[in-house]
């Protein structure tokens, strides 16, 4: 899996943004990330539906957010106190993220990334691979693919 995470153009040590969505803990490339915010604080001003839970300003700038708790689960989640919105600057636009919490950012060499077991034959190059670090485990996403997957009527997942 190192081969794909040099293929983004990383090598030495990196930083990622690691958050909790479902009981799981992910990572994603800090240099992604503009702006944390808690969701209460955001100021929203329509909802758009399931996974697009509105949009909203940050900093003058309209942007979609998405909630990935409902993208990950299917359900609708409840906001609590810990629940934040992690404000992206990807390739193509901006946009929140809504997760169940922010951790920390953690920072790991090439060599502490491995492949996540059974994905060597299905198509997710959205997983970079699996971060290990101080006993943490954490599913590193490549997030400008992830977040360019659509659903197509039925609800399963495609490539945009």
């Amino acid at each position: 899996m190192q081969s794909t995470y040099t293929e983004l153009g990383c090598s030495g040590k990196t930083e990622f943004l690691s958050f909790q969505l479902g009981g799981l803990e992910y990572g994603l490339d800090f240099s992604k990330v503009k702006e944390l915010r808690m969701l209460q604080s955001l100021e929203r001003f329509a909802s758009e539906g399931e996974i697009i839970s509105g949009v909203a300003v940050s900093r003058g700038v309209i942007m979609p957010i998405v909630d990935m708790r409902v993208a990950m689960s299917g359900r609708q989640s409840v906001p609590d106190p810990r629940t934040d919105v992690i404000i992206l600057q990807l390739s193509n636009s901006m946009m929140g993220m809504v997760v169940d919490g922010v951790t920390d950012v953690v920072s790991l060499d090439n060599d502490q990334i491995r492949a996540i077991p059974g994905t060597e034959e299905v198509a997710v190059d959205y997983l970079i691979g699996l971060g290990e670090c101080e006993g943490r485990r954490l599913i590193l996403v490549d997030i400008d693919k992830l977040m360019s997957i659509k659903r197509d009527v039925e609800g399963t997942r495609q490539a945009a």
